[in-house]
């Protein structure tokens, strides 16, 4: 629990002062009852001298009084709630390197069938864009609620030579900047989900991507695709289908992202469910301000309730 204004629990020190004026009167009225000398003749006159019970409704009536100074000060509970104007940037890797088949039936088919997965989970309220990288970045898909449409341009990604991470990340910045006209000055709560399976070999380097994401406060998380002990054919020749997964970790840690690793189909329905999980709600403060003013009115009850029943009058 929080407090929302909590410069007001200074008033708190008004319990202080009423607690000494209290007891300053007890002690007067103590003073005076002993200027009776005749203590027998007291007795008699007031043969049943009040107890501790005197105090209980004082007590009771402190309480309330604090109680109503921390519902001024507007408590809180946070709760989880559904981000609005949620924008989620999908950018796959598309380079000759996906076509590796150490993921059945290769890495590229593999990484479509998750992504579609994970788009159809989200929230219709989610607006989700894709964005697919190479030698060069294109945003295939603009941020949209239709995720259908999304899903069908997964389906048409083709492969393409080189590999431009960095490429990837700024386009899927720019895909962000460009949701709406209010995007510039107020960003919707976004996140990017990078997957990708090698090197960074074109455009803009790595470095300068996770810079800009972290100043946009956009987090990128990041998927090494792949075992990394695969080889692939091109123009004839079998070349390796290396992973920098020390990169791809970098960017998820410079961002506030996460690094996952994932060597299966199955791993990554998972990787996209944890992260589909993380970035559909946000935690929020919900005054509970009602349930403060119910507890003072239940104790000024209780305060009047004790007054009656013990000395038949109200505090």
């Amino acid at each position: 629990m929080t407090f929302l204004e909590p410069q007001r629990l200074w008033w708190l020190l008004l319990i202080v002062l009423l607690v000494a004026a209290y007891v300053f009167a007890q002690r007067q009225r103590r003073d005076y009852t002993l200027r009776f000398t005749n203590l027998e003749l007291l007795d008699q006159v007031a043969p049943h001298r009040p107890d501790v019970r005197r105090h209980v409704p004082a007590g009771l009536f402190a309480m309330t009084v604090a109680v109503l100074i921390a519902a001024m000060a507007v408590p809180a509970m946070p709760v989880e709630a559904p981000r609005e104007r949620a924008t989620i940037i999908v950018a796959v890797d598309v380079s000759l390197s996906m076509a590796a088949t150490d993921i059945e039936p290769d890495r590229l088919h593999a990484a479509k069938e998750s992504a579609r997965g994970f788009v159809e989970t989200l929230p219709d309220r989610f607006n989700v864009g894709l964005v697919s990288f190479s030698s060069t970045a294109t945003v295939v898909s603009p941020p949209t609620q239709d995720h259908a449409a999304v899903t069908g341009s997964i389906e048409g990604l083709r492969l393409g030579p080189g590999t431009a991470i960095g490429e990837g990340v700024f386009a899927s910045m720019e895909a962000i900047r460009g949701f709406d006209e209010e995007a510039e000055e107020d960003p919707p709560p976004s996140a990017i989900v990078l997957l990708s399976d090698g090197e960074n070999t074109s455009g803009r380097d790595i470095a300068q991507a996770s810079a800009e994401a972290a100043e946009q406060e956009v987090p990128v998380s990041t998927i090494a695709f792949g075992s990394g002990a695969a080889m692939i054919e091109i123009d004839g020749y079998q070349v390796p289908a290396d992973i920098d997964k020390e990169a791809l970790r970098g960017l998820a840690q410079d961002t506030g992202g996460h690094f996952y690793e994932a060597e299966s189909e199955t791993e990554l329905d998972e990787v996209y469910e944890d992260i589909g999980s993380s970035l559909g709600t946000e935690y929020v403060h919900e005054e509970i301000v009602t349930r403060f003013v119910m507890v003072a009115l239940l104790l000024s009850m209780a305060t009047a309730l004790t007054s009656l029943l013990w000395f038949q009058r109200l505090p």
